[in-house]
């Protein structure tokens, strides 16, 4: 009987045959460590209760000082952990049965009481024991279980009275397991329907009665004890006992709050761009079809607006992409300013946006629009500190005129914005058929040009700036251009729009920058009389932080002193990130390098650049030169220019002089250089290296003779 070793047992009997019974039990099955106790009345088994507990007692129903039923009621009312075996007469067993329902655990009949008699009936106590312990045990891990998942749990008895929840469920209905053990579901787990607020089927009782799991309604919302309203989702199910019959039914649920709202965001963020917050193309998408389809069946248009910033890249690269950022933000907020509720503006990448008018009665009704948007967006954007302009292209496609899919719409559209673009940005195009070609030969010659470089295909062309007082060349302006393979030589407003866009600009710029230092170098090496030679550098080129490397680089390969070098920037260029310009600028000259402002007079209003960097020469813009008449507004500009320059000792040159009258009255208020087909056009290298081999002996001859040029009829510019 090793399974009862250490266990303390009390015997309360009269009867001494059963306490040797008992003995001889124990020492059959060799446990000499268990306890056994021996009274003879219930008195004196109380009174050693008193002192100590006990694993099992074995009570007799026949005792000196009691019998029968209220022996055990006096017993059971004195302890309360320990197993109790009754003892009782062989007519006894109707009331040991009795017993069993008082608290007795088993019992034992007189005539059949012997040692085995008794190891059996502890063993069955130690079984007994385990089993508890076991079903203990499982019910505890059990609690701990459904206390530790995530889900509430309630489960109903038969008649729909609540029997059990879990911790999660408490919090979620408000009410506690006390309180709510006993009570009609009803008064616990009160839902309603989400849309309606009405209440809806009980689950539970449903899976009751139809002996299945059943689900909860779509929207389903609990109403907590105190009001508060939850989002659940989850299912009941009926609960069967071993013979299959219901006794009850389970529902586990859970709040889906959370979970609903993680879904909205993640929908929104995958229908909307994250910086902007605008619908992105997949929304887009999906309204342009409806819109579509809207359209279709009431028979009327829809307008479509392609938007691109203009020069977008150069304020990305000149500020950086933080501040170009908060530009696009301050484009969305004017964007949705321009358009109806029911108008969707859709940010697509990068600067381009599309706006949707989903009806139209007339084209007039979108250009409406796209003047709109144009005036606003032209207006300052504050970025911080900063007062940013911009324009903005427009291209405009209509349903059904311009396509019936939304493919065709957006790519129509597409295509007018570029040819709004090339025809000097800032204004909005209808899409015409003869667009698309031109938007053809464009993708065709963005391929083209991508391989421009090693194919050899580019080539300078040189104009030279002459010395208004003396008639020399004083120096020469290289000036890229293509010659394609096809389509023959192509000027840069052909190109380098394409290559601004297509990331191609920088690499031209360098191309050009190292040839212009090279063949300078061979000018020099053939011993003729080589001038400066200036090269035009863009925003994109001079952001470019290995700008200064690249300049060092090619006067270092080409082994050209950098006094030959004039590097031309326009004031926008100089006027970005002016502490960065200021630094980059000072190395430059530090280098040798001349710095030239090209296009002067059509940037910025401040001069105050003029004093703070290094400057040496003005380049006056050729729409000045252009109208330049006695008493003319652009006569004074120009005579102000001519004079303050000199002020602050520096050149100035005037750019697109074609007429003697122009040449008179540049020369007549002291302008220094010339440039322009007066002179002479851009020619190759060659053609120029036979102008600085003629102008050795003959200078252009400024005044009443007649200029070179007349007699030398260079290439187009």
């Amino acid at each position: 009987m090793s399974d009862c070793k250490n266990y303390d047992m009390l015997l309360i009997d009269d009867d001494p045959r059963h306490a040797m019974a008992f003995k001889e039990g124990l020492n059959t099955n060799g446990d000499n460590l268990s306890k056994l106790e021996w009274v003879r009345t219930l008195s004196e088994g109380l009174e050693k209760l008193a002192d100590k507990s006990v694993w099992a007692i074995f009570l007799s129903l026949c005792l000196p000082d009691s019998s029968g039923i209220e022996t055990i009621h006096r017993l059971s009312a004195f302890v309360s952990s320990s197993s109790i075996v009754v003892i009782g007469g062989e007519a006894d067993e109707r009331v040991c049965k009795e017993a069993m329902l008082h608290g007795a655990q088993d019992y034992l009949l007189e005539g059949h009481i012997d040692g085995y008699s008794f190891s059996r009936a502890v063993r069955n106590i130690v079984e007994r024991e385990i089993a508890r312990q076991d079903l203990f045990i499982e019910k505890e891990r059990a609690q701990v279980t459904l206390n530790s998942i995530g889900d509430a749990v309630l489960s109903t008895d038969l008649l729909g009275n609540v029997v059990y929840l879990n911790a999660v469920a408490e919090r979620m209905t408000g009410w506690s397991r006390e309180e709510a053990m006993g009570r009609p579901l009803g008064d616990i787990f009160q839902i309603v329907d989400g849309i309606t607020y009405k209440p809806t089927p009980n689950p539970l009782e449903m899976a009751i009665h139809l002996n299945r799991p059943v689900g909860l309604s779509a929207n389903c919302i609990l109403v907590r004890r105190d009001g508060h309203e939850c989002a659940i989702e989850d299912s009941a199910a009926p609960i069967h006992d071993r013979n299959g019959v219901v006794t009850g039914a389970v529902i586990v649920f859970h709040d889906v709050n959370m979970a609903r709202s993680v879904v909205q965001e993640m929908t929104h963020l995958a229908q909307h761009d994250a910086l902007t917050d605008l619908p992105n193309r997949l929304l887009l998408s999906d309204r342009l079809a409806q819109a579509i389809s809207l359209a279709r069946r009431n028979h009327h248009r829809l307008g479509l607006l392609f938007l691109d910033l203009d020069g977008f890249k150069n304020i990305n690269d000149s500020f950086g992409h933080s501040i170009g950022d908060k530009l696009l933000q301050s484009v969305a907020s004017r964007l949705l300013g321009c358009v109806r509720k029911s108008d969707t503006v859709s940010r697509q990448g990068g600067d381009e946006f599309i706006v949707l008018l989903p009806e139209v009665t007339h084209e007039a009704d979108a250009a409406i629009s796209a003047k709109k948007i144009i005036t606003e967006l032209n207006d300052v954007h504050l970025i911080g500190d900063l007062r940013l302009r911009i324009t903005m292209s427009i291209g405009i496609s209509t349903y059904p005129d311009n396509g019936a899919d939304a493919e065709t719409l957006i790519k129509n559209a597409d295509t007018a914005m570029y040819h709004a673009k090339q025809i000097g940005r800032n204004n909005y195009q209808f899409y015409k058929a003869d667009m698309s070609l031109r938007a053809v030969e464009r993708q065709s010659l963005e391929g083209q040009l991508r391989y421009a470089i090693e194919r050899e295909e580019l080539s300078l062309h040189y104009q030279p700036k002459v010395n208004l007082k003396t008639g020399a060349i004083a120096g020469v302006e290289a000036l890229v251009r293509w010659q394609h393979p096809e389509r023959g030589l192509l000027f840069p407003d052909q190109f380098l729009g394409i290559a601004e866009d297509t990331g191609m600009l920088v690499a031209i710029g360098q191309w050009v920058l190292r040839e212009a230092c090279r063949q300078t170098r061979e000018w020099l090496d053939e011993g003729l009389a080589a001038v400066p030679i200036s090269v035009n550098v863009s925003s994109l080129e001079f952001r470019n932080e290995k700008f200064l490397e690249h300049v060092q680089i090619a006067l270092k390969d080409s082994c050209l002193d950098p006094g030959y070098l004039d590097l031309e920037l326009t004031e926008t260029v100089l006027m970005r990130h002016t502490e960065s310009t200021k630094y980059v600028l000072g190395q430059l000259k530090a280098i040798g390098v001349r710095l030239v402002v090209d296009d002067f007079g059509t940037g910025y209003s401040s001069l105050s650049y003029l004093t703070r960097f290094p400057i040496d020469a003005l380049k006056l813009d050729q729409s000045f030169v252009e109208n330049i008449l006695p008493k003319s507004n652009e006569a004074i500009v120009v005579s102000a220019i001519i004079g303050m320059a000199r002020c602050l000792k520096q050149i100035v040159i005037a750019e697109g002089v074609r007429t003697e009258e122009q040449l008179a009255f540049l020369h007549t208020h002291g302008c220094d250089q010339g440039q322009g087909y007066y002179f002479s056009r851009p020619s190759v290298a060659p053609q120029f290296a036979s102008l600085l081999k003629m102008h050795c002996q003959q200078q252009f001859r400024i005044g009443s003779v007649i200029p070179f040029h007349h007699n030398t009829r260079l290439p187009h510019q």
